[in-house]
């Protein structure tokens, strides 16, 4: 799939100077709902054209700024669409008629396994995570998590994975020659598979620290137990 999706990139490049950005974030809005569809094949070009300059400011370092924050974007739409549409449809029907919506019942019996024991941090870490990433939208917006918290702890995880296949690129860019984007995509994805329990390790070491800090600031603001308050980090 991911061979057959880059040979048709050409054509989606000699169009990046006036739809790039609407590009980036229709495909990573596809991504990040329950359609697979690999993220590298929209990053990591996205990186490499802001590098060359091809993108519509033809600025680097600012292209690519916003190709990343285009990228979180359409990302946050597609987790949404994910969220809302689980709360909406329920368990049930998921389970029912999942398959045809590419949600297979021992995939949602992972994502609710995983969202369950480790709880809403996991719609951070779970972004750095291949093939759950898109899935951990489900079981959040199955369990009524908060909307606010959602969004934060989704925004951050897809932004890191963006941020990340978006620099691969960028570097690609700088320090490749003449490469075609079926190679740069085996050459992004071969770095980013090599350096991920790092991205994965480096997410959970966030995790752990805004846990720390919650339970903190939790109990400052409420020193003695009492009646509507809490000292546990959601």
């Amino acid at each position: 799939m991911l061979d057959q999706l880059a040979s048709h990139l050409d054509t989606f490049a000699a169009l990046a100077p006036l739809w790039g950005y609407a590009f980036i974030f229709a495909f990573m809005a596809i991504e990040s709902s329950f359609v697979p569809f690999p993220s590298e094949i929209v990053m990591l070009p996205a990186g490499f054209l802001a590098a060359r300059g091809e993108l519509s400011l033809h600025a680097p370092v600012p292209d690519l700024v916003l190709a990343v924050l285009v990228g979180l974007a359409g990302s946050l739409a597609g987790a949404y669409f994910n969220y809302f549409l689980s709360r909406w449809l329920g368990e049930p029907f998921l389970r029912r008629y999942g398959k045809w919506f590419f949600v297979k019942p021992e995939a949602l019996d992972r994502a609710e396994e995983v969202f369950n024991r480790y709880g809403a941090v996991t719609t951070f870490v779970c972004r750095l995570i291949p093939v759950i990433r898109q899935l951990i939208s489900i079981p959040a917006g199955l369990s009524g998590m908060p909307l606010g918290r959602f969004t934060l702890f989704t925004g951050l995880g897809a932004g890191i994975w963006t941020a990340v296949l978006a620099a691969t690129g960028y570097a690609l860019g700088r320090t490749a020659g003449d490469i075609t984007y079926l190679e740069l995509v085996h050459k992004g994805k071969a770095l980013i598979d090599a350096h991920l329990v790092w991205i994965i390790l480096g997410g959970l070491v966030l995790a752990a620290i805004y846990i720390f800090i919650s339970r903190r600031v939790m109990r400052r603001s409420c020193p003695q137990p009492q009646e509507g308050c809490s000292t546990e980090a959601s």
